[in-house]
């Protein structure tokens, strides 16, 4: 059983899709939105545990999209 912290949580990023549909590279976006390449992937890889407003709000500016066409919930396995 996993720990607790690394439990299935049920929502899926699309972020590779947005990027791939916009010809941008997790570098690209990561100069544009001021956040580390690592942090963009932890994120991009559905392992993050937590994402700040301040954040989403600056990828879905910088992508233009909607919160919803970055995250989707598809309910815990």
């Amino acid at each position: 059983m996993p720990p607790a912290d690394m439990e299935e949580h049920g929502i899926d990023v699309h972020l590779d899709l947005l990027l791939r549909e916009r010809g941008m590279t997790l570098t690209e976006l990561s100069e544009r939105v001021g956040v580390t390449i690592v942090n963009l992937s932890i994120l991009k890889n559905g392992h993050a545990r937590a994402i700040r407003f301040s954040t989403l709000t600056k990828i879905c500016e910088t992508l233009d999209c909607q919160p919803g066409d970055l995250l989707s919930w598809h309910g815990k396995d």
